[in-house]
Protein backbone atom coordinates (compact mmCIF):
# COMPACT_ATOMS: atom_id res chain seq x y z
CA UNK A 1 0.00 0.00 0.00
CA UNK A 2 1.43 3.42 -0.91
CA UNK A 3 2.66 5.52 2.00
CA UNK A 4 0.37 8.46 1.16
CA UNK A 5 -2.70 6.26 1.73
CA UNK A 6 -1.22 4.99 5.00
CA UNK A 7 -0.48 8.56 6.11
CA UNK A 8 -3.90 9.79 4.97
CA UNK A 9 -5.85 7.35 7.14
CA UNK A 10 -3.78 8.34 10.19
CA UNK A 11 -4.17 12.05 9.39
CA UNK A 12 -7.91 11.64 8.90
CA UNK A 13 -8.22 9.82 12.21
CA UNK A 14 -6.42 12.62 14.03
CA UNK A 15 -8.52 15.30 12.29
CA UNK A 16 -11.67 13.50 13.42
CA UNK A 17 -10.30 13.11 16.96
CA UNK A 18 -9.56 16.87 17.12
CA UNK A 19 -12.96 17.83 15.69
CA UNK A 20 -14.75 15.64 18.21
CA UNK A 21 -12.61 17.04 21.04
CA UNK A 22 -13.66 20.57 20.02
CA UNK A 23 -17.21 19.48 20.88
CA UNK A 24 -16.15 17.82 24.14
CA UNK A 25 -16.49 14.33 22.66
CA UNK A 26 -13.97 11.54 23.07
CA UNK A 27 -14.32 8.18 21.36
CA UNK A 28 -11.82 6.04 23.28
CA UNK A 29 -11.68 3.36 20.58
CA UNK A 30 -11.21 5.77 17.66
CA UNK A 31 -8.31 4.62 15.53
CA UNK A 32 -7.13 3.08 12.31
CA UNK A 33 -8.70 -0.28 11.51
CA UNK A 34 -5.52 -2.34 11.34
CA UNK A 35 -6.89 -5.27 9.31
CA UNK A 36 -7.99 -2.86 6.57
CA UNK A 37 -4.61 -1.15 6.66
CA UNK A 38 -2.64 -4.32 5.98
CA UNK A 39 -5.32 -6.23 4.07
CA UNK A 40 -6.33 -6.09 0.47
CA UNK A 41 -8.97 -3.36 0.94
CA UNK A 42 -8.75 -0.55 -1.58
CA UNK A 43 -8.94 2.12 1.11
CA UNK A 44 -8.01 1.75 4.80
CA UNK A 45 -10.84 2.26 7.27
CA UNK A 46 -11.17 4.47 10.34
CA UNK A 47 -12.62 2.51 13.26
CA UNK A 48 -14.98 4.69 15.24
CA UNK A 49 -15.17 2.13 17.99
CA UNK A 50 -17.48 2.02 20.96
CA UNK A 51 -18.73 4.68 23.32
CA UNK A 52 -21.12 4.98 26.22
CA UNK A 53 -24.62 6.40 25.88
CA UNK A 54 -23.65 9.83 27.22
CA UNK A 55 -20.97 10.17 24.54
CA UNK A 56 -23.36 8.92 21.85
CA UNK A 57 -25.88 11.57 22.89
CA UNK A 58 -23.24 14.34 22.78
CA UNK A 59 -22.17 13.16 19.32
CA UNK A 60 -25.76 13.10 18.09
CA UNK A 61 -26.37 16.59 19.47
CA UNK A 62 -23.22 17.99 17.83
CA UNK A 63 -24.26 16.48 14.50
CA UNK A 64 -27.79 17.86 14.82
CA UNK A 65 -26.45 21.36 15.53
CA UNK A 66 -24.04 21.16 12.60
CA UNK A 67 -26.79 20.03 10.25
CA UNK A 68 -28.87 23.11 11.09
CA UNK A 69 -26.07 25.56 10.31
Amino acid sequence: MPNHIHDDVHDCTELLRAALKAHGITLPSLGVDLPSLVGSYAIPLVALGNCNTATARRLAEALRKAAVQ
